[in-house]
């Protein structure tokens, strides 16, 4: 996204410059609503009972920080405001552009949010300003509750402006109004106010529409001028300038702080991405090897990663339409393809009786890291938006689930008011339970595929005999030397937790691309017959685990994930020099376009030359 500061060059700096040098006394978010709130003299109870403004009811400004604690979680704010802009596609839009720019009234960073959707018209960004407030019915569209906006914003920082322009046929309307906690609280509010103001363009120049007096719209703008980052009426208006035809822009600045008095969001670490400073970043794992695969998995990326987060966000991959972050473009993710001996189960919930029947398919397989990472979890989607990433149905303790991924889309339950979780409902209870049987039944009918002995008793017993029929040791002796394993130096991350009787079967490093080879195969009907995913392990039938399979496979799955970030490293580059290469050739284009022109001309002042005699 281009820097704001072609709209901001007139900004001044420190503390009377305006509302980048006036920020709150706490900067830290969940400190922030703590105060005590100032009460109305009886002087101003009768000026408001006397002009009639006594027949409503107020919000107090706190009201906006209470309001936005349901944001537990800033990317869950985040993708409140791409969901806006997804819900704008129907209305055209293309693009999301994610990205800081610089408040030059006191050089401190802001987020900015931009796409290219229908915008609103003054109408539109009123309601959008106030509380509650939501036209959207569509059965398609994210939003519903109209509370996103304002708890979003202000969960992120303490103040917002919103640009916004929109076409209705022949009325061209430009708007803009500032949400500020900062103003409201410095300024001892003890109501929600919001200013706003509306241009419209005719006959090619910008004219003001003034709605109420002219006394309440100037007073609107010297409050956006004194507490915005914005100096004049013209830096304001410049802000439209690179929203071409229609669309909205949301910038948010004094933006919270961590209890170090570093900002929340991370824009340093990572020029092409942001990230959440103080989210925890170790990760489990046997060895260093496996740690370092645990931390390039998405499931752990997504808790302090936007891009990794975003990847996801979204079920179906958009045709038209894309989310650019920090410039450069987010590539989605469908879990679902990233799964092996991926399986298909129909669940039908038991809604009301006087409701459609529901079916909903959920994908179920192993990750592609199986067996070294525990990785597991089902990915809930509503409405195609991703509400709970790598629920956990079962207990981590248990092996049972181990590895296994799931994705669904619940269009039947509705999710809680910050997107992050659903309603507790008897619905959801039993979409619980339902996933937790599926995850149990997809283990028990294809573990051995990844490495474990089948659960199936009669599998297992013709394991133990093939076993003793080949002369290596019985379960004891084997279950001695998994309990090595376990308490030695080199840990198995393939072994059972929860069959005590069971030993692991054998494996051995093939290579990547190597094929399934089960025990029991062509003894018992129930295991997986051939022709079985190419991105499989071998498993032997000799019930010896090489002891260095785990280290292998990790370090081979290191070098993947390397040579694959090399891979976008290099695939980021080459776009950057294709673009270079491509405003080259529009440059010399012009010049040889130009040089054309100017040969042209010469030409015809040399032929209109008399000829010399």
């Amino acid at each position: 996204m281009p820097p704001m500061p072609a709209a901001m060059a007139g900004g001044s700096g420190g503390v009377g410059g305006g509302g980048g040098g006036r920020v709150l006394d706490c900067r830290t978010f969940w400190k922030a609503g703590a105060f005590e709130a100032a009460s109305a003299p009886s002087r101003e109870f009768h000026v408001a009972l006397e002009a009639g403004d006594f027949d409503r009811a107020r919000v107090h400004p706190k009201f906006l920080h209470t309001n936005a604690t349901s944001h537990k979680w800033a990317f869950g704010a985040i993708a409140e405001l791409l969901d806006n802009a997804v819900d704008e596609i129907c209305n055209g839009a293309t693009v999301v552009k994610v990205d800081k720019s610089v408040n030059l009234k006191d050089n401190s960073t802001m987020l900015v949010f931009q796409d290219d959707g229908g915008g609103m018209d003054p109408e539109g960004v009123r309601q959008c300003m106030s509380l509650g407030f939501s036209t959207k019915k569509s059965k398609k569209t994210i939003g519903q509750y109209g509370n996103g906006f304002k708890t979003s914003t202000m969960r992120l920082g303490a103040d917002a402006i919103v640009f916004t322009r929109a076409n209705r046929g022949s009325s061209v309307t430009l708007s803009f109004g500032l949400l500020s906690y900062t103003f409201l609280r410095r300024t001892m509010k003890d109501d929600i106010v919001v200013p706003m103001l509306d241009f419209k363009i005719q006959d090619g120049h910008i004219v003001p529409l003034v709605y109420g007096s002219q006394g309440d719209w100037d007073s609107s703008l010297k409050i956006i001028l004194d507490w915005s980052p914005f100096s004049s009426k013209e830096e304001l208006l410049q802000q439209f300038e690179d929203i071409v035809g229609h669309g909205t822009k949301v910038a948010i600045y004094n933006l919270w702080m961590n209890d170090g008095g570093l900002l929340e969001l991370d824009f340093e670490d990572d020029d092409e991405d942001i990230l959440l400073r103080d989210q925890e970043k170790a990760s489990g794992g046997v060895s260093k090897a496996q740690k370092e695969i645990v931390q390039q998995h998405i499931s752990h990326r997504l808790r302090f990663s936007l891009r990794a987060y975003s990847s996801i966000l979204y079920l179906k991959k958009f045709e038209n339409f894309q989310i650019i972050l920090r410039g450069n473009p987010v590539e989605q993710i469908r879990i679902a393809d990233e799964l092996k001996f991926k399986k298909v189960v129909t669940y039908k919930p038991q809604v009301a009786h006087d409701s459609q029947v529901v079916s909903v398919k959920v994908d179920v397989g192993f990750a592609k890291e199986a067996p070294i990472l525990g990785i597991f979890g089902m990915n809930v989607y509503h409405k195609n938006r991703l509400i709970m990433p790598f629920w956990k149905v079962l207990q981590e303790g248990s092996s049972r689930g181990r590895s296994v991924v799931g994705v669904l889309e619940a269009n039947f339950i509705e999710p809680a008011h910050d997107k992050q979780d659903f309603e507790r409902t008897p619905l959801f209870i039993r979409l619980e339970a339902k996933l937790r049987q599926i995850i149990i039944d997809f283990w028990k009918e294809k573990c051995h595929l990844i490495g474990y002995q089948p659960v199936d008793p009669q599998l297992r017993s013709q394991y133990k005999a093939a076993l003793k029929d080949s002369g290596h040791p019985g379960p004891k002796s084997q279950q001695k030397a998994s309990t090595h394993r376990k308490t030695g130096g080199h840990t198995s991350n393939l072994l059972p937790e929860t069959y005590d009787d069971i030993e692991i079967v054998g494996l051995t490093a093939n290579g990547a691309g190597s094929r399934v080879q089960s025990f029991g195969q062509a003894q018992g009907s129930s295991m997986e017959p051939a022709g079985l995913d190419e991105n499989s392990v071998d498993i032997g039938s000799d019930g010896v685990l090489d002891p260095n399979f785990v280290e292998k496979l990790s370090e081979e799955n290191i070098a993947l994930f390397t040579r694959r970030e090399e891979l976008r490293q290099q695939d980021t580059q080459l776009r950057r020099t294709v673009g270079e290469l491509e405003q080259q050739l529009e440059e010399t284009k012009r010049k040889c376009a130009q040089l054309a022109a100017d040969l042209q001309v010469r030409k015809s002042q040399h032929q209109q030359q008399p000829p010399y005699i």
